[in-house]
């Protein structure tokens, strides 16, 4: 897997824990844990993806 294949699936897991932070938050109780592990999942790859692009 080349670099950028490596970064645009990256950004695409990004994408996708984004839009299920976003669907968790509509519901009329969302769950805080589960909230913080995507939160989580997204830093961890906001992290790797800044690792990629700066090297």
């Amino acid at each position: 897997m080349s670099l950028l294949d490596r970064v645009d699936s990256l950004k695409a897991k990004h994408a996708a824990l984004d839009a299920a932070l976003i669907q968790e938050a509509r519901r009329t109780l969302p769950d805080a844990s589960k909230v913080a592990k995507l939160k989580f999942k997204k830093l961890e790859i906001k992290d790797e993806l800044e690792r990629l692009t700066k090297s």
